[in-house]
Parts: structure tokens; C-alpha cells; sequence
């Protein structure tokens, strides 16, 4: 599988530049994270490794746009995230979404265009050919019809990367994508994101599977509410970091 990447895409693993500055998330009095700064560019594959109530989906979703800040400030390619929102596509856990809903993969596909379209608008030939284009990188053409209650986990996974894929967004944020995946399925998306990564999109997932955050990502950042260290897998990815981040008890959190 090769995935082929937009020319937009192509060049920006200098200039597109994620930067997390001193970010705080509260939920009512609950500090959920405080202290958070990273900076990463296109190209990368970024794990979010840390105990249950750590924050990592609370801040997949804050670089989405999806919940307030309370501190700090989130900017891509030099502003904030929210101007952005077209290029930045959020795949939330697989048990948070309604597989049973009444829809196929190809409908699912074409809703990752509608950031680039418009709600209202008719699709364009090359929104067409974008959907199309997704559609096979994902080797899911002779699915197309089908409805995704019948996908294995692996496909399910593939459809929402499709659905990235037709946004043409150049950050892909993803919660847990491994969990509930067979061994061959995991191999798989493994490889996906790796090649996603290499042709250009950043890649942003939180990771529980130690054994193989070598294998796939770049970048690690330690997160126990607050950003225990950030960096290349070499520099942070350590035994005495890894007991900095994991000492303790798991710690409760009303979002994780």
C-alpha cells in the first residue's frame, strides 16, 4: 500500500510545525492538563504514551479543537489551530463510535470531504476524485458498499484513515487506533501510518503496546497530566522515564 500524498503535503515537513505551548485543560476543578509543550512537523509519527487518566485523549482532542483551554495555546503553521481546522482530522477510540449507525464506507469516505467542500455545496470533480482516491489508498474499493457494522476492526480503522485521507488533512490524530486489532491487523495499520508519516502528514496517536512504539513512531511525548519529556524515541523512550511516567497508581480523570 502506498499512500500517496498531496503536493500541498509534499514540501512541509519544515514549515508545517505543530507547537504545543504551556497548555493547561481544566474539566470544572479538575486539572486534566497543565504544563503540556511540544513541537513537531510533518513527516513525524508522534505516540502519546502514559496511565489511564494521563490526558492523552484529552489532548488529542485539544489540538482538534474540540474542548477549551484554560492556558497556553495551540498553533499550526504559525497560528492557531482553529484557522486550521480543514488540514487537522481527529479519529476518536473505536469503542466511541456507533458502528451500528446505517451508513456504508463510502459515505463514511465522503464525509472527511465536507471540510474542504462545504455542507451545502455539490461535490466538484475533484472532491469526486479525492473520495475515489482515499478510497483505494486503503484498499477498500471492494467495500465500498458495504456497511461498516460488517468490517473487521482493521477495515473499521482503515475507513476513518480514508475519511482523513479525503480531507486531505496534513495531522491526523488518533486515539488508541491499535486497541481491539488483531495481530495482523495491528501489523498492518503499523505500516499504514508509517507511510502516511513518510510521504509528508503528521501522525499524532496515543499508544499502550510498548513492545512496538520503536517500530512505528519517530517521536514520544511522556504524559502524566503535565509533559514528563518529549523528543526522539532514542532521547525519551527510556527505562528511567518510562518509571517517571508509570510510577505510581493509574490516576482517575474525567476524560483520559
Amino acid at each position: 500500500m502506498t499512500v500517496a500524498t498531496h503536493e500541498s503535503c509534499a514540501h512541509c515537513a519544515h514549515h508545517h510545525e505543530l507547537v504545543v505551548e504551556n497548555l493547561h485543560v481544566r474539566y470544572r476543578h479538575i486539572d486534566a492538563l497543565h504544563d503540556v509543550s511540544l513541537a513537531t512537523s510533518c513527516g513525524a509519527c508522534v505516540a502519546l504514551i502514559g496511565p489511564n487518566g494521563a490526558g492523552k485523549s484529552t489532548l488529542l482532542k485539544a489540538i482538534a479543537g474540540l474542548i477549551p483551554l484554560a492556558g497556553g495555546r495551540i498553533l499550526w503553521r504559525g497560528t492557531k489551530v482553529a484557522k486550521w481546522s480543514r488540514e487537522i482530522a481527529y479519529l476518536p477510540q473505536r469503542e466511541n463510535v456507533d458502528w451500528q449507525f446505517p451508513i456504508t464506507v463510502e459515505r463514511v469516505v465522503r464525509m472527511g470531504r465536507y471540510p474542504q467542500a462545504g455542507w451545502w455545496k455539490p461535490f466538484s470533480t475533484t472532491d469526486e476524485a479525492a473520495i475515489s482516491r482515499a478510497i483505494g489508498l486503503m484498499e477498500l474499493t471492494d467495500l465500498a458498499h458495504r456497511q461498516i457494522s460488517e468490517l473487521s476492526g482493521g477495515q473499521q480503522q482503515r475507513v476513518f484513515l480514508a475519511r482523513a485521507l479525503a480531507q486531505e488533512a496534513h495531522v491526523l490524530l488518533l486515539d488508541e487506533p491499535f486497541t481491539g486489532l488483531d495481530r495482523n491487523s495491528k501489523a498492518a495499520l503499523a505500516a499504514t501510518l508509517r507511510e502516511i508519516a513518510a510521504e509528508g502528514r503528521l501522525v499524532v496517536a496515543s499508544h499502550h503496546d510498548m513492545d512496538t512504539v520503536r517500530d512505528i513512531y519517530d517521536e514520544v511525548l511522556l504524559l502524566r497530566r503535565s509533559a514528563i519529556a518529549f523528543g526522539s524515541v532514542d532521547e525519551v523512550f527510556t527505562t528511567e522515564l518510562l518509571d517517571q511516567t508509570f510510577g505510581g497508581k493509574e490516576m482517575p480523570c474525567p476524560i483520559g
